[in-house]
């Protein structure tokens, strides 16, 4: 089988759509021998911040010498980055092994009641072979959607974590702070250690009632932890001091921007120190702050081109979207901002739409090729700002309004979907810097 082969494979099993539960993966790991049971393994739910929090964990494990594997999802730039060690993605060749490893098994489980395992399944169940079968000291797992019935929940974790919660994916996780709070503490196993970083009271509530009726010990931001950041622009990025007792360290840098990746570093530096005491590991505080320090996630508000000003950012929310104005007004207070967008067909519009309205110079509404994005014509229709367009072809999008805007006084944010982002990073070297050459 070649690369390409494996790729188109996985991908044809979208057409088995988005089937919450936990039987197809139980079936596939005892076919597997159980590699889920050979993986120290931290596991991540949340509605906004899980990959920006698992990327600050997963350095701060690396700068104290540990080999670190995780599992995300979308992909940036390619496939293979979803299952990756130390941030480096496995290569086509395991890639390929692991399909050939995988398909026959898929098939026999689409005869059984079960039916055919879905694309994410599949994923999933090639990243519990690979990890299993490395020298890893641990694997960061990230949820695809909600927690409970999310493939990866069939994890031993010695440590879960829970980011926020915000009303997204409500056709199917519900449509209240409760119900969606209720599915994302599924992650939540007896005896073992959460940490969160919950806001929302409602959501917390449930979070809280979960843990302790699975004798789970919590950490929660705001009570046993605390992050205070300095409210002064740093050009490198965030600077703020953490205290968990007994621990207290000032002056704590991270290159990406905005108060909610504060929060984020914070709730992977509270996991790191209470994997350190559940493992008997020493953290040395001159680690801590290379590792955070060093941690990038891409498409967050990630800077493409600094003039004109480009920046791309994945908020496909009311939750992201809130995050991305509040980070703009934070660090280009006096640029006028001018938005590109798309989103996915399912995502709600009612509460972003009004937040876009408000807060932009210009919306221009586009689309891209995927089955679930929404039409370009579509969002525009949604919108009531007075300078609103839509373009059918996105690089089109671009390319007329880095030709129009003023590069001192006016920057373009490129958002919505991440995988438009990703679509849009991938083609960004080809054709970004020519055009503003």
């Amino acid at each position: 089988m070649e690369y390409h082969e494996a790729i188109e494979w996985i991908g044809e099993r979208t057409k088995f759509g988005i089937r919450p539960g936990l039987e197809r993966m139980e079936w596939l790991m005892e076919k597997l021998g159980h590699p889920e049971q050979r993986i120290k393994s931290i596991h991540i739910a949340g509605t906004n911040g899980k990959g920006s929090t698992l990327s600050f964990l997963r350095n701060l494990l690396e700068v104290h010498h540990f080999t670190v594997g995780t599992f995300t999802s979308p992909y940036l730039i390619k496939f293979n980055e979803r299952i990756s060690v130390n941030g480096i993605p496995i290569t086509d060749k395991e890639m390929v092994k692991l399909v050939e490893k995988i398909k026959p098994l898929c098939e026999d489980l689409e005869k059984t009641k079960w039916g055919p395992p879905t694309e994410f399944e599949v994923i999933t169940a090639m990243a519990f072979r690979f990890f299993a079968d490395q020298s890893l000291d641990f694997v960061i797992w990230e949820t695809g959607l909600g927690g409970r019935l999310d493939s990866t929940n069939i994890v031993q974790p010695i440590a879960t974590v829970i980011t926020n919660i915000g009303l997204d994916h409500t056709h199917i996780l519900g449509d209240t702070y409760k119900q969606i709070a209720a599915e994302k503490a599924g992650i939540i196993k007896r005896d073992v250690p959460l940490i969160s970083s919950v806001g929302q009271t409602e959501a917390l509530k449930v979070i809280k009632e979960k843990a302790e009726s699975m004798n789970a010990p919590i950490s929660q931001l705001g009570e046993d932890f605390t992050c205070i950041g300095n409210n002064q622009i740093h050009k490198e990025g965030e600077v703020f001091t953490f205290q968990s007792a007994p621990y207290s360290f000032p002056e704590l840098m991270i290159q990406m921007r905005g108060k909610h990746q504060i929060q984020n570093a914070a709730l992977a530096l509270q996991t790191f120190l209470t994997v350190c005491s559940g493992n008997s590991i020493q953290p040395d505080i001159a680690l801590i702050r290379d590792g955070l320090k060093k941690t990038t996630w891409p498409g967050r508000f990630e800077v493409l081109v600094r003039k004109p000003p480009v920046i791309i950012d994945g908020a496909h929310n009311k939750e992201g979207v809130v995050s991305l104005i509040q980070t703009l007004q934070r660090f280009y207070p006096d640029h006028k901002k001018n938005l590109i967008f798309s989103m996915m067909k399912d995502k709600s519009l009612d509460a972003v739409m009004p937040l876009l309205d408000k807060n932009f110079e210009k919306i221009v509404f586009t689309s891209f090729s995927f089955e679930r994005a929404s039409e370009a014509d579509h969002l525009y229709q949604w919108s009531q700002h007075p300078k609103k367009e839509y373009q059918f072809d996105w690089k089109e999008a671009i390319r007329q309004e880095i030709g129009r805007i003023d590069p001192a006084r006016e920057l373009i944010i490129i958002s919505g979907s991440l995988y438009f982002i990703s679509k849009v990073r991938q083609h960004f070297e080809h054709f970004l810097k020519n055009m503003i050459k």
